[in-house]
């Protein structure tokens, strides 16, 4: 039996040293029926929960050794919330305060975490341009100047960034593979996980393919279409200094609802909770896996961070569905679906021509028993409103049984005028394969009904009541 003599200990001095070597694991719901290995670097066992918090003790212990700061000085950094972690748990052991400066659209558990280590927390409006004085990067270059003793790590131009991934996360994934990794994948935000592991990696074997993961609406991917996006800590509006893009050999662009609903999966079917920059990197992986289909390779994929800060977002459901990225029906209902679902009794579309009279719309409108019509440009509407086909370019406007009504009480001889004398705009057109999510804030602001097109022409007209009925009909299913 040992004894406290010849027994060992396995103690951290600190929270600090507790950094690094975290475990690769293989996945494996994700990726059957694709030969390539993928295994996942799981950078939210770190202990503040994300790989940035490899580099918050190495940019404060540049800044100490090169006196831009000082006991009792402040670090103000502009984050999306994992630096910000990073930083504060660094600086909780150095004994430092904190200002983080984050965009609106980060989950509230960021705000709350970086407020529990103590933190200031400023946030500013996600939409506006880098330069402007609102966006987090510059209120947070204004604090630096005027709070006194403060300092800006500055995670975008800052070299301890990628130097941190070259010497630690790199090193790690090529032991950890026996140096047969082949593939690389990554989101990328400032740039400097992705730049220094793949200059290590490269290094090492020049044959690695490094992939960049990016949101669509970033500069990476779409200098000349950059918009805002819901995923969170990846992608950029401008080129960080922190990163080397000659490292990138493949981009995958991928869309929020695609990182959301890997990241969800990879929570269900793999047993492993991760965020939506984790779920992106997961897209691209699995992508390029199929595409490279070969069981000899050996995909390493990074995981940023935990999905803990994100379950009021992308783990609930009522968000996701408000954001459009999760259906209320477990199979995605299609515009054209409910059309070919409906009952035959009622042609799929009934419309009138804008040389028919006000007269000839309500009897129409009586005999199939609907409130709407489609008015179309004259010939179009063919025997009883019921057309053979109708192109999109011919529709000229609508009429309601409502509109209708109110006219003839204005003005009784109304009843001979021509329907294109009284029409209003037409009805919103939407594509048959479009899902019936995205249809549903059409009508529930206001527009009585949608003209449902395929392949250019008109396959029917959708009303609230097809909706309401369909969402009735197929309630769980």
């Amino acid at each position: 039996m040992a004894t406290s003599a010849t027994m060992t200990t396995d103690i951290h001095a600190n929270v600090i040293e507790a950094l690094g070597n975290t475990p690769l694991v293989q996945l494996n719901s994700l990726t059957k029926g694709i030969r390539t290995p993928v295994v996942a670097k799981l950078e939210m066992l770190n202990p503040g929960g994300s790989v940035k918090d490899r580099i918050g003790i190495r940019m404060i212990e540049e800044a100490e050794r090169k006196g831009w700061l000082k006991p009792g000085g402040t670090i103000v950094e502009p984050t999306s919330g994992n630096t910000g972690v990073g930083l504060a748990m660094a600086a909780a052991v150095r004994g430092y305060s904190c200002i983080f400066v984050m965009p609106d659209k980060v989950a509230p558990e960021k705000v709350a975490l970086l407020r529990a280590y103590g933190a200031q927390v400023v946030t500013t409006p996600t939409a506006v341009e880098r330069d402007s004085p609102e966006s987090y990067y510059s209120v947070a270059d204004r604090l630096t100047r005027e709070v006194p003793h403060a300092f800006q790590p500055n995670q975008y131009f800052n070299p301890m960034n990628p130097r941190t991934h070259y010497e630690t996360t790199g090193p790690e994934i090529w032991a950890q593979t026996g140096g047969k990794i082949t593939h690389f994948v990554a989101g990328v935000g400032t740039g400097g996980t992705i730049s220094g592991v793949a200059k290590y990696l490269k290094g090492q074997n020049p044959g690695i393919k490094v992939i960049g993961a990016d949101p669509e609406g970033s500069i990476y991917t779409q200098p000349d279409d950059m918009h805002t996006y819901k995923v969170e800590g990846v992608g950029e509006d401008f080129w960080p200094g922190t990163f080397d893009p000659t490292l990138v050999d493949e981009w995958v662009k991928v869309s929020d609802k695609d990182s959301f609903t890997a990241a969800r999966r990879m929570t269900r079917e793999e047993g492993i909770l991760i965020g939506g920059s984790g779920g992106l990197a997961v897209h691209a992986a699995i992508e390029t896996a199929r595409r490279i289909d070969d069981p000899d390779a050996l995909l390493v994929v990074l995981l940023p961070d935990s999905g803990r800060g994100y379950l009021s977002k992308i783990y609930n459901d009522d968000w996701m569905r408000e954001n459009g990225f999760l259906s209320r029906f477990r199979q995605q209902a299609r515009v054209g679906t409910v059309i070919a679902a409906r009952s035959a009794e009622t042609p799929n579309v009934v419309a009138v021509s804008c040389d028919q009279t006000v007269a000839d719309a309500i009897e129409l409108l009586r005999q199939h028993d609907i409130s709407q019509l489609p008015v179309v440009r004259n010939g179009a509407a063919g025997a009883n409103g019921v057309p053979g086909r109708i192109e999109v370019q011919s529709v000229a406007g609508s009429v309601q049984e409502r509109g209708l009504l109110d006219h003839l009480f204005q003005s009784p001889e109304a009843l001979n005028a021509r329907i294109s004398t009284v029409m209003d705009g037409p009805f919103p057109l939407v594509d048959a394969n479009e899902e019936v999510e995205r249809v549903v804030p059409m009508l529930a602001s206001g527009a009585p009904a949608v003209l449902v097109q395929r392949d250019g022409a008109i396959i029917g007209v959708l009303t609230r009541a097809d909706v309401l009925e369909y969402v009735a009909s197929h309630r769980g299913s």
